[in-house]
């Protein structure tokens, strides 16, 4: 099936962009690297009037460490994010995530802000932000803001993007001196949506967990933060009991259906394997013994 008729724009600055996506905000979307909105088109389920495309805009693709933290810019390709060596030096779930998103056409064109943007409760992005505490940065007429991934991702393809508003930058903060994390991917076949995804993060402190995320994809109507999990973690000993609680309470806190990918629950019980792996690889690599 073919897209319906709509009509396409090109702006050449973030400026032009903001202008022409607010003279056409009820009826306009943003094209990133879409690999999300073109299939939906195709098949009809989107019918934008009108197609903002900012691959032309400049200064949206950065990948760099400032400002106590990572800026990535919302056009910056999966691939390159998974090959960036600051990404792969110190931010592990970042760089394991990103290999693992779909397959190698998607990763090539595909980007991080279009991800995030689409809110697709199987994406990998939404579930890594979460879990390193990231926000987003978002511009439109009436000037920036920056919302925490947590209150940005509201339910399955919703956000609290406005209609004229553009994703332009997704903020990590800096890990502690002693940090691990990692990305744990359950799929049918190479480049299927996931059945169960697991991010983790953790900070040590003194030998003891100073900060936990985890956050899981997949199994609810957005991607999901397991903050109860996390909280059974701030200040503890990182021991295999402590992160076997924080498991079964991750999976508690899915919200899986069955499918023809599992039943709901096969996929509570990969999300409390998952935490558990996750968290001991983790620690493993915040402890300098290698694991990603």
């Amino acid at each position: 099936m073919l897209p319906p008729r709509f009509e396409y724009h090109r702006p050449s600055s973030l400026e032009e962009a903001i202008e022409t996506l607010a003279a056409h905000a009820e009826d306009g979307k943003v094209l990133a690297g879409g690999q999300s909105l073109i299939p939906l088109m195709k098949l009809r389920f989107a019918q934008p009037g009108h197609l903002v495309d900012i691959n032309r805009v400049p200064g949206l693709d950065g990948i760099a460490e400032e400002g106590g933290g990572l800026r990535v810019g919302a056009l910056a390709r999966n691939n390159a994010i998974a090959s960036h060596e600051v990404v792969m030096a110190r931010y592990p779930a970042m760089a394991q995530a990103a290999p693992l998103i779909s397959d190698p056409i998607v990763r090539n064109l595909g980007t991080i802000g279009g991800s995030l943007a689409h809110a697709d409760p199987a994406g990998d992005w939404g579930s890594v932000m979460l879990a390193l505490g990231a926000s987003v940065v978002l511009r439109g007429p009436r000037g920036e803001r920056e919302v925490p991934v947590g209150e940005f991702l509201v339910d399955t393809f919703t956000t609290t993007l406005e209609p004229d508003e553009i994703l332009t930058e997704v903020r990590v903060p800096a890990p502690a001196e002693r940090s691990g994390g990692a990305y744990l991917k359950l799929e049918r076949k190479v480049g299927d949506f996931a059945t169960v995804g697991v991010a983790v993060h953790l900070d040590l402190s003194d030998g003891a967990v100073g900060r936990a995320g985890i956050a899981l994809t997949a199994v609810g109507s957005r991607n999901i933060p397991a903050s109860e999990a996390e909280g059974s973690l701030a200040g503890a000993e990182p021991t295999d009991e402590a992160f076997a609680e924080a498991a079964r309470m991750a999976a508690a806190a899915a919200e899986p259906t069955s499918d023809v990918r599992g039943s709901a629950e096969y996929k509570r019980h990969i999300v409390e394997v998952f935490v558990r792996r996750g968290l001991s690889r983790a620690l493993s690599i915040a402890r300098g013994e290698g694991g990603n």
